[in-house]
């Protein structure tokens, strides 16, 4: 059993089954399951995962809103030795349909967020698929017509027929997490079950979760960071709350209610928090949380002060990290209330452990106890690409043949950053060699959004940069460049669907980018008439960081005559 590796995702079942076994550890949608509950209910659709015929490898595919049931799955298709692919429930059905057919998933598990890709697989089909499985009560007729099962047919499927062990995947291999690619299309990336109990460990340490904390799932567990906490939460036995999605109304709804002492945020995820709080007449869950940890992209000075004021009692972290690294490479402190209390302030904290290269990029803390970064130096500059490897690290991508991947514990994964490392261990971002964009916690590729615009009949070329924003770490802006004979209409609303006009205007573009199935995220919030050629390099590319700069001095001037 251990061929591939000795850890297994499953092997917390047995803390759940005694330590927690009547306590209450997961809520969600008006039900609550105690550890022996959870425990019970994995098994049981493990069992019947094996009856129906999965087997060891075979990749099940999954998406939907967070629920106690998604938690359930992820486990029971492990337990089994099958390998989960969380896709996306924001992705358009050709997003999904690409990510399915480069995994070749023998099932597909979905519930009233994207229950409608069922049908649009009848007529653009996965060949792989065997299964189709609703989470939702769909209707009888919807059953009859898709062939859907549902959770009751396959409880009632199961059968009680002798002990059972976890069995592990090739290569100890147990999620494809999806990022997006240089193209921006999904890229599979394979996450063994070692990675993520390492990095649990990791959070665990260095967070200080316990089993007595009370986790409410803000982030999506189709995402590495909201996978990687909630496994982290298993092993301590933690309570899970889970909301469907983030909505701040709910999610402080959810506080006050289950007494919620941790959570996860981006830093739009805490922006849209502080500013419900606002709006309440009075904040009844300000002493619960106790530990926020927040990932995809730094929090601003400002957001920082208002997460302390608004949740005095929590330690407050921030992590850097990717999908290909499982979660969080490195972590620091911004405020530690024990250290408030003391006297001892943040700043003299960060004065004494922080380089003065400030100038030089933004501190992301020092790295995990089980990792490994060097920076890899291209001259004499202490400035270079910033090297990652250990258990951490993932297999390989999914189109990757296993043979030519290389041992994640031996080679190096260049992260796709430019940084430094300061005296006092700490790491410093420069910037990224690959020009993606991070807004609102998602990854955004410059070139899938240009080849969109790019079919507008009126764009000439334009380029995608992202600029600093407090709420979305970055701003996903498009410079456009017109075809001859087209005008730019700064009120066009009018045009909008009059195509015969030579017009176009922001309304336009985005419009456009809704009807050509660009994920939300994605589609640019502002778009700059360019008129001017775009800078390039000697060799003909693109120099993004100069027209980077450039919108963000238009921008600024803009902002200062208002």
């Amino acid at each position: 059993m251990g061929i591939y590796s000795e850890a297994h995702i499953c092997q917390c079942f047995s803390r759940l089954v005694t330590q927690k076994r009547n306590s209450v550890v997961t809520i969600s949608c008006g039900r609550q399951k105690t550890g022996q509950q959870l425990v019970e209910c994995v098994l049981s659709l493990a069992r019947s995962l094996l009856q129906l015929g999965l087997q060891n490898g075979d990749v099940v595919a999954i998406s939907a809103f967070n629920s106690d049931w998604y938690l359930e799955w992820l486990l029971a298709v492990a337990y089994v030795g099958g390998i989960i692919a969380p896709l996306n429930y924001r992705w358009s059905f050709e997003e999904a349909r690409i990510a399915m057919v480069t995994t070749r998933p023998k099932m597909l598990v979905t519930d009233e967020s994207c229950d409608y890709w069922h049908s649009a697989l009848q007529s653009d089909g996965i060949l792989s698929l065997r299964w189709h499985v609703s989470l939702s009560p769909p209707s009888s007729d919807f059953i009859n017509k898709y062939n859907i099962l549902t959770m009751a047919m396959l409880v009632e499927q199961s059968l009680r027929s002798g002990s059972m062990n976890y069995s592990f995947a090739p290569e100890g291999a147990v999620v494809i997490c999806f990022t997006s690619g240089t193209t921006g299309k999904p890229k599979g990336v394979v996450i063994s079950h070692t990675a993520l109990i390492v990095q649990s460990l990791s959070k665990v340490a260095i967070v200080g979760y316990s089993e007595d904390d009370v986790y409410l799932h803000a982030a999506p567990l189709c995402h590495i960071g909201g996978l990687s906490s909630a496994m982290a939460m298993l092993m301590v036995g933690a309570c899970h709350v889970f909301i469907p999605k983030f909505e701040a109304t709910l999610a402080l709804e959810a506080i006050e209610r289950h007494h919620v002492t941790s959570l996860i945020t981006v830093p739009a995820i805490m922006a849209d928090l502080i500013s419900s709080i606002r709006l309440k007449q009075s904040w009844k869950g300000r002493d619960n949380v106790k530990k926020i940890l927040n990932g995809g992209g730094g929090l601003s000075h400002n957001l920082i002060k208002d997460a302390t004021k608004f949740f005095p009692r929590a330690k407050l972290l921030s992590a850097y990290g990717m999908t290909e690294t499982c979660s969080s490479l490195t972590f620091t402190t911004l405020f530690e209330p024990m250290l408030e209390a003391s006297g001892t302030s943040l700043q003299m904290l960060e004065k004494t452990n922080s380089s003065p290269v400030k100038s030089q990029g933004v501190s992301v803390g020092k790295p995990a106890p089980h990792v490994e970064i060097k920076i890899c130096m291209d001259g004499s500059s202490h400035v270079g690409r910033v090297l990652t490897r250990g258990p951490h690290v993932m297999l390989r991508y999914w189109d990757q043949i296993p043979e030519k991947a290389s041992n994640s514990t031996e080679a190096w994964l260049d992260t796709g950053d430019i940084g430094l490392i300061d005296d006092h261990g700490n790491i410093w971002l420069v910037g990224r060699t690959n020009g993606r964009i991070k807004s609102g916690g998602e990854s955004i590729y410059p070139e899938e959004v240009e080849v969109v615009l790019i079919q507008h009949p009126g764009v000439l070329s334009s380029i995608v940069v992202g600029i600093p924003d407090s709420r979305l770490t970055e701003m996903v802006v498009a410079c456009i460049q017109l075809r001859e004979n087209w005008q730019w209409s700064y009120n066009s609303s009018k045009h909008l669907f009059q195509s015969n006009d030579l017009f176009l205007s922001s309304e336009i573009l985005h419009y456009y980018c809704r009807e050509k199935n660009l994920t939300r995220f994605k589609i640019p919030k502002k778009f700059i008439l360019w008129r001017i050629p775009f800078p390039q390099t000697s060799t003909g590319k693109i120099r993004r960081d100069q027209v980077r700069r450039e919108v963000m001095s238009q921008l600024q001037s803009l902002a200062s005559h208002l």
